[in-house]
């Protein structure tokens, strides 16, 4: 078992999606002057350049192809700038189509451990906030810091459908809640790294909950284990 003191630096957020990963992920990194790393985002942008027919490529070609593209991370907070390939990824991976052809992609094996080595690789450099699907299980299983978010999944669909407007992107409600009930399968019963809570992660329903007020429950947290001086 790992001793508190053979902890990774690093700060976990793991949920599917629609429970506020992304803002509150980027908040902890702010707030803690890390890097913040958005793994979702990875295997979106693998998704979109490999198109639909990633499933039918062999587990060598699929590595052939995504050893052209590797990922790099600078800045912190605010700041923190994720790239492929040298061109930083930006909102041409935040449509729900490329949402699904990841959830597809994340149920490969081959493609998730061509992501696991990526992320690993990140986070060897040094501390940073993690969001993802299997952060706290399967890629940062010693991480200092873990939390599950859950939230029903008519919430999580207002919150996508808000998110979307503020993009110029319009959806009927019902059309994103199938779609997120779809993904939830997808992530909830692949094979390989399914989605679910470390055991030793803090699970938080933010349901009921707004954006600070689920910040607050993760600061406080951290806080009341060490803070910042726990992740040098």
């Amino acid at each position: 078992m790992t001793s508190r003191k053979d902890k990774l630096p690093v700060v976990t957020l793991d949920g599917p999606a629609g429970v506020g990963k992304t803002t509150l992920a980027r908040r902890l990194a702010e707030a803690l002057s890390l890097p913040y790393l958005d793994t979702g985002a990875m295997f979106r942008t693998l998704a979109l350049r490999l198109g639909p027919d990633a499933a039918s490529l062999s587990p060598e070609e699929l590595r052939r192809r995504c050893a052209a593209w590797p990922f790099t991370l600078e800045g912190t907070g605010a700041a923190s700038r994720l790239s492929c390939a040298g061109e930083p990824v930006g909102d041409e991976i935040r449509t729900e189509a490329v949402g699904l052809l990841a959830a597809q992609l994340g149920t490969i094996p081959a493609a998730r451990d061509i992501l696991k080595e990526a992320q690993q690789k990140l986070g060897a450099r040094g501390p940073l906030v993690a969001e993802g699907r299997d952060m706290g299980t399967a890629v940062f299983p010693g991480a200092r810091f873990k939390f599950f978010l859950d939230a029903t999944p008519e919430t999580r669909a207002l919150r996508r459908q808000r998110d979307l407007a503020c993009r110029g992107q319009h959806e009927e409600l019902a059309v994103l809640a199938e779609q997120i009930r779809q993904r939830d399968a997808l992530d909830r019963g692949r094979a390989v790294a399914p989605l679910r809570p470390a055991e030793d992660a803090l699970i938080v329903d933010t349901s009921a909950l707004d954006i600070e007020g689920v910040f607050q429950v993760l600061i406080n947290h951290i806080e009341a284990h060490g803070g910042r001086a726990a992740l040098a």
